[in-house]
């Protein structure tokens, strides 16, 4: 009969399942996505784009075989999760195979239907969910899929990598040693590592996960950070709790992200003329690995060796990668009142700070590769916006359906290049709705940030970019007329009006009665205020224009998406893989035991 489009044709997969038994691969073509779904099942197999990662308001598609036939069903839910066939099928199925232990679907879909029960599929994070049943559906209705179900944050349209084979290229190991897992929901746990390689140059081709087994889903991202290189080595003999009041001061020094995984992600692979340098005085020698824990069952007695793989290679590629840190510097400066259903902040790369080190360091500007965008557990939605001369460029890079649980550095389709006198502008969007008091801009993840992680050559004495509103503007706002001076204690204590008299500036924020359009209000004004420019070099060294104060960019507000050219079901009737629909139908006494797709 067929073996259906080849595998080639979906370059990427991904396990969605932590039993290994429901795998997902997939590939863009053209203006469409081609997806093959592999699953330890002999009934029914659903699909689904959702933007909270549960079945209500969710794009699903639904099918299997049945008797030798096969069938796919295109379908949608309302905000009550009930289940509802989609009266437009966008889904066209491609191939279907069921054998002793296992359905194979194979199908493709429009990026863009034009159809309002489905969801466009763009660059930005999709929450996938899955859901398999050991009946077909006609066997009884709608079999309840039961505990055969879960969601996973992925990126559809990442474009490809180009890997170099690594086989035989050396590497080291940063991986946690017995690390206790507590018996609570979330664990942050840190560790710092000198790397070993420090004599001669080198270049990372590579970053790869270490997950212990059957940890796949207790792991849940792993951020490695570049420290002070004036640390020494009595900072190496423990980890300890990250974000703890008692966590090591030399934990503090470590403030630019050289590498982040998320859950379910993959390795890095830096483009082929590029590099991650290691082994001079100018690069990385202790780095701080963040681990998160993820324990929603309270499990009691974990423990965990988790980490990184870094493989590198003497053959040096022409251009050292560098990170900057730009957007919004964390600190209370940066605020939303609570019960918002949209907030936005603006963190500036400001045209002065560019404009000092680019034109110190590379006039002919630098190369962007990849963004890694960061928020934390209110963050909605964030945009690295990219200005010259005035004139908005196509956006950077963008995530309109951001998971804090799932993050990692985007690929750009093409690197960019940013000249000195450039802008660049990280946007955050965030909603409070759920929140009765203030969130401030810290490090614990009840906390907010608002930052964009540049991945660049080549390298140069630049790692963070960013800017702080200012804060007795904000103060103003809410009827603050005078603090007491000198400041001598932290949150400072506000002198008068007499309402607010004696509290810290955290007290007076919350005390003050926010409505919704009150909040409004605060949006429109912190986004037109003066900001304090950050424009660090490495170790803490500063170029000149640091601590300047700036105005930021005039900008259109909210920033304008692009229009999408949609395509109707009935433009895809002449596909062609639409005139190879293969069918492979093998019973199990057929075919015996075969072992599972992989």
């Amino acid at each position: 009969a067929g073996a259906g489009p080849a595998l080639r044709s979906y370059p990427h997969s991904a396990v969605l399942d932590g039993a290994g038994a429901y795998r997902l691969r997939w590939g863009r073509r053209g203006s469409a996505l081609a997806l093959r779904l592999e699953v330890r099942t002999r009934g029914y197999v659903g699909f689904g784009l959702s933007a909270s990662g549960g079945m209500a308001s969710a794009d699903i598609v639904v099918g299997g075989v049945e008797g030798g036939q096969p069938y796919l069903q295109d379908y949608f839910t309302d905000e009550n999760r009930v289940l509802q066939k989609d009266p437009q099928q966008d889904y066209h199925l491609e191939y279907a195979m069921e054998n002793s232990t296992h359905t194979v679907l194979a199908f493709s879909r429009e990026l863009h239907t034009c159809d309002t029960n489905d969801k466009s599929i763009t660059e930005s994070t999709v929450r996938v969910i899955w859901a398999y049943h050991h009946k077909d559906m006609g066997e009884a209705g709608q079999n309840y899929h039961g505990s055969n179900r879960g969601t996973k944050s992925l990126r559809l349209l990442n474009p490809e990598r180009e890997e170099v084979s690594s086989a035989s290229l050396p590497y080291f190991d940063l991986t946690n040693k017995d690390v206790p897992v507590p018996d609570k929901d979330t664990t942050y746990w840190c560790q710092m590592f000198k790397i070993p390689v420090q004599h001669e140059k080198h270049h990372v081709t590579k970053v790869e996960p270490l997950i212990q087994k059957g940890h796949e889903n207790l792991v849940h991202h792993i951020l490695l950070y570049q420290c002070s290189s004036s640390l020494n080595d009595s900072v190496l003999d423990y980890g300890h709790e990250c974000y703890h009041p008692n966590m090591p001061d030399s934990f503090l020094t470590c403030e630019t992200v050289i590498f982040a995984w998320a859950i379910g992600g993959e390795g890095f692979i830096y483009p082929p003329h590029v590099g991650l340098s290691i082994g001079t005085a100018a690069d990385p020698l202790f780095v701080l690995m963040e681990v998160h824990y993820d324990n929603p069952s309270y499990t009691e007695g974990l423990i965990d060796n988790s980490g990184l793989r870094l493989i590198y290679t003497p053959v040096l590629r022409k251009y050292d990668a560098g990170v900057i840190e730009a957007g919004l510097w964390v600190s209370l400066f940066h605020n939303i009142p609570p019960g918002m259903p949209e907030f936005v902040s603006e963190g500036h790369c400001t045209l002065e700070c560019l404009e000092e080190a680019l034109g110190a360091e590379r006039p002919a500007g630098i190369q962007v590769f990849a963004v890694l965008l960061h928020a934390h557990l209110a963050g909605r939605a964030i945009r690295m916006r990219h200005f010259r001369n005035g004139e908005e460029q196509k956006l950077l890079a963008y995530d309109d359906e951001f998971d804090f649980n799932f993050q990692e550095f985007q690929y750009l389709k093409e690197e960019r290049t940013i000249l000195p006198g450039d802008n660049l502008v990280t946007e955050c969007h965030y909603s409070t709705v759920d929140r009765i008091r203030m969130t401030w801009g810290g490090l614990s993840t009840r906390n907010e940030m608002c930052l964009s992680y540049l991945l660049y050559y080549p390298r140069i004495n630049l790692t963070r970019c960013a800017s702080i509103p200012d804060i007795m503007e904000q103060l103003q706002f809410i009827g603050v007329k005078e603090i007491y001076r000198p400041v001598r204690t932290w949150p400072f204590i506000i002198k008068s009006p007499k309402q607010y008299k004696n509290l810290s500036f955290m007290d007076a924020m919350n005390k003050f009665k926010w409505s919704r359009s009150e909040g409004l209000s605060y949006n429109q004004l912190v986004l037109k205020l003066p900001v304090n420019v950050r424009c660090s070099k490495t170790d803490n060294a500063e170029w000149s224009i640091q601590g300047m104060t700036a105005l930021p960019p005039e900008i259109e507000r909210p920033y304008k998406t692009e229009p999408v050219i949609c395509s109707s079901s009935s433009c895809l009737s002449c596909s062609l893989f639409l005139t190879l629909l293969c069918i492979v139908y093998v019973t199990a006494s057929a075919i015996g035991n075969t072992g599972p797709f992989v």
